[in-house]
């Protein structure tokens, strides 16, 4: 029997200014679209299109990530309008500076430092995020996400010195 550490857990995005505005846009996109259709012609032609490219594009505004943990190795999957999946990010433990809470003064040290930043949160205020520092491809990388308590009593049991929870 194989003993693995498995952990898994889904944020949805937080809705933007940007992205409500780009529905309304789109919505109103649809009306005139159809608006098209209805004079017929070469107009029709677009019309469709436009109807055609919303309903491709409006559902990939809905965004959400999931955080996969297995045996040191951490996965960041980007999940649009519940059907494409993506892997964003792999990073394994091993190339982990520190993780801490994004408040935390343990990253004090990293601060000052031009860090590359990945945030996979939920953009809630209210969220708990946690800064993950990891040496990927020659170069500091800073990600944000929100792991469980599963999750990160999985990463403390593997990684103990390179988690701060405080």
């Amino acid at each position: 029997m194989m003993n693995n550490q498995y952990a898994e857990t889904a944020v949805k995005r937080k809705d933007t200014a940007a992205t409500i505005g780009l529905r309304i846009l789109m919505i109103l996109g649809v009306a005139a679209g159809l608006f098209l259709m209805l004079l017929g012609g070469f107009y029709s032609f677009i019309g469709v299109a436009i109807v055609l490219l919303v309903i491709f594009f409006y559902p990939r505004l809905s965004v959400e990530y999931e955080y996969i943990y297995v045996d040191g190795q951490l996965d960041f999957d980007k999940i649009m309008g519940k059907a494409k999946r993506k892997t964003m990010l792999r990073i394994d433990f091993e190339q982990v500076d520190i993780m801490a809470p994004v408040n935390s003064h343990a990253l004090d040290s990293y601060r000052h430092i031009q860090l590359e930043k990945k945030d996979f949160t939920s953009q809630n205020k209210d969220s708990k995020p946690y800064a993950v520092i990891v040496n990927k491809d020659n170069k500091k990388l800073m990600v944000l996400f929100e792991p469980n308590d599963r999750m990160l009593d999985m990463i403390k049991q593997k990684s103990a010195r390179k988690l701060v929870t405080y």
